[in-house]
């Protein structure tokens, strides 16, 4: 069974120039297939850290601990290493790539995952089939990537991009973030049909709960102060919504 598996895991950013500051002081957590783990917590409490952390980001270094990918040591692998093992990061803010098409970027993406390059034909059907369920203009794959993209645009491409490449486990940051009612049921619609194989894992890193009421999560976790603070069922998000993140805020700042 696949299973992403971090372990007191300590985050710091900062060039040294101007010192280092400490993000993450120690979290654990584990994410197996067939599960969804929303993490939820207020800005600056260590969500977007964790992601992009995970991927191998260059601003953040991880000072001790360590994240496993079925018993494989995921800190010692490069970025495009560790995208190839089976980990997909959906950033909060993907940048703009000008002269690439969302096709040829797909296409691309595709073959270094799987090891070939989809035949032409098979990979156009496979990517209509993925825009098709989620509500996306053909013309969208001829654009260039991310540009001049709305925020509900580049939020259908991430999932397009986790539809195509089915990872094992997939980490989205901030997936609901400017997103109109219509967008949000289909983007979570597109989030539900890759957990609903069994073979996957979702770490969902939201502020809201309102994705929470199309994705329904086995776990939610409670970020304050750089750590878990509190975890539980669905009926955690609930109390959230209906009391806030003071308390939590607190634990966090006196542990």
């Amino acid at each position: 069974m696949t299973t992403l598996e971090i372990r007191d895991l300590h985050v710091s950013v900062g060039d040294g120039a101007d010192g280092t500051k400490e993000i993450l002081r120690g979290v654990d957590l584990t994410v197996r297939a067939g599960e969804t783990h929303a993490i939820m917590g207020p800005n600056g409490s260590g969500k977007s850290t964790l992601a992009y952390a995970i991927a191998g980001h260059p601003k953040y270094t991880v000072t001790s601990g360590s994240v496993t990918l079925d018993g494989e040591d995921v800190l010692e692998m490069s970025v495009d290493e560790r995208a190839r093992a089976g980990l997909f990061l959906a950033m909060q803010y993907p940048v703009e790539v000008p002269g690439v098409s969302v096709s040829n970027f797909l296409r691309t993406a595709v073959t270094a995952v799987r090891g070939e390059a989809p035949k032409l034909r098979d990979f156009a059907k496979e990517m209509k089939g993925a825009m098709d369920a989620l509500a996306i203009d053909p013309a969208f794959a001829q654009r260039s990537l991310n540009e001049g993209f709305s925020g509900g645009e580049k939020k259908r491409h991430e999932i397009l991009q986790l539809e195509m490449l089915k990872p094992k486990i997939a980490v989205l940051d901030e997936t609901d973030s400017g997103l109109d009612v219509d967008a949000l049921k289909v983007v979570s619609e597109g989030v539900n049909r890759f957990g609903s194989t069994g073979d996957t894992g979702v770490l969902l890193i939201t502020h809201y709960t309102r994705i929470l009421r199309y994705v329904k999560p086995d776990f939610v976790h409670v970020f304050a102060g750089g750590r878990v603070v509190a975890q539980g069922g669905p009926e955690l998000a609930d109390e959230l919504e209906n009391e806030g993140y003071e308390k939590y805020v607190k634990a966090g700042a006196s542990s």
